[in-house]
């Protein structure tokens, strides 16, 4: 008789326990998504009030509402100007491109970042991997020493990434053994060649003009970017993403291994290929319009694993969303910190490197 309540109550520990393991895996991702979907608009919002210039806040909110308010009949609703020239400049013609701008950029390069990590499976790798950035940055440093204009330094910039990941898939045809180790440490050799050459286009630079411009450039910033900028990068980068969301179920099976991913029948060559391209895309339209920025390609995807967990049909998703949200804030911050504008490649290291080693002291870093 004793033992029937013993017998009850580990019984009912045993749900319990049941019970809260399924709570946690089917219950916290969506909660994380809910609450990362509400984050971003919400930064987006409140990334358009910060700023060196002081805007009223009902009057961005005016501002934002009345091209749609105004579409309806004046004699239903109507808002009229209540704000100067100058805030209505601020906000339509700088904040908000910049603030499309980070999100575009932010969402990018997490993807690219997370995509590769799968296919590489490795978790240190990033968007550079190949040597895209690198190119990218030479390619706008030779234009900048050219005295082109800024709509042709991101031509340059965006062609010359592209350039260097054909060179890096190229230069790994040439070799027949494990194709991943040799496609990586072709972009390592790819890389490092471009880096080279950004280091001889700033030493034949003027250092009174060049130089400086270089330099901030390769530094990260999206203090120039306008909205014809956004609509050359937009279709491509689009494109690009979309078409790694279509494909993040068959990243799992590439994560798991070459093998098995074609014993369920994956072309896993032409499924590297498609990612190579969607992903050197996105990193090199992210480069074009706002420079070379690290760590976000990098953090961001091991930030979304501790989130959702490592399966990439929701991976990937998280990782767009938190990357955009993390590229606000580091934008942000940018504007806020000092009178003169931080570049964003300083600030997402100096956030970015501090949190990896947190990662690393959990033991939190992996891909599976």
């Amino acid at each position: 008789m004793t033992a029937l309540p013993s017998l009850r109550s580990g019984t009912v520990a045993r749900i319990t326990r049941t019970t809260a393991q399924i709570r946690e895996i089917v219950v916290t991702p969506f909660i994380v998504t809910i609450l990362v979907y509400c984050l971003l608009p919400l930064l987006f919002f409140i990334s358009l009030f910060i700023g060196r210039y002081d805007v009223v806040p009902s009057h961005v909110i005016l501002l934002l509402a009345a091209p749609i308010v105004n579409l309806l009949p004046a004699d239903i609703v109507h808002i009229y100007p209540v704000w100067s020239a100058a805030e209505e400049n601020v906000i339509w013609q700088i904040r908000l491109p910049r603030v499309i701008a980070a999100v575009l950029v932010g969402a990018g390069l997490s993807v690219a970042g997370a995509a590769y990590q799968g296919l590489f499976k490795n978790p240190l790798v990033s968007p550079d991997i190949l040597g895209v950035a690198s190119g990218a940055g030479f390619g706008a440093a030779l234009a900048i020493l050219l005295s082109w204009n800024m709509a042709m330094i991101q031509v340059s910039a965006f062609c010359f990434g592209i350039l260097a990941v054909t060179i890096t898939y190229m230069l790994s045809r040439f070799y027949r053994t494990t194709p991943t180790l040799i496609l990586v440490l072709s972009g390592i050799i790819v890389g490092a060649f471009f880096t080279a050459l950004i280091s001889l286009t700033k030493y034949v630079a003027d250092p009174y003009e060049k130089l400086p411009a270089i330099t901030f450039w390769l530094m990260g910033s999206l203090a120039a970017v306008r909205y014809s900028d956004i609509v050359m990068v937009v279709p491509l980068f689009l494109l690009a993403t979309v078409a790694i969301l279509l494909i993040r179920w068959r990243i799992n099976l590439l994560a798991v291994g070459d093998d098995e991913a074609r014993a369920l029948g994956i072309d896993t060559k032409r499924m590297a290929q498609v990612i190579i391209l969607c992903s050197t895309l996105i990193t090199a339209s992210a480069v074009c319009i706002a420079g070379i920025v690290g760590w976000v390609g990098l953090v961001v995807p091991h930030l979304g694993r501790m989130l959702v967990g490592p399966d990439y049909t929701k991976l990937l998703p998280a990782c767009l969303l938190l990357g955009a949200c993390y590229m606000l804030i580091i934008d942000d911050l940018a504007r806020m910190l000092t009178n003169a504008e931080i570049p964003l490649g300083i600030l997402t290291a100096i956030i970015g490197a501090p949190f990896f080693a947190y990662l690393l002291s959990r033991r939190s870093v992996g891909w599976i």
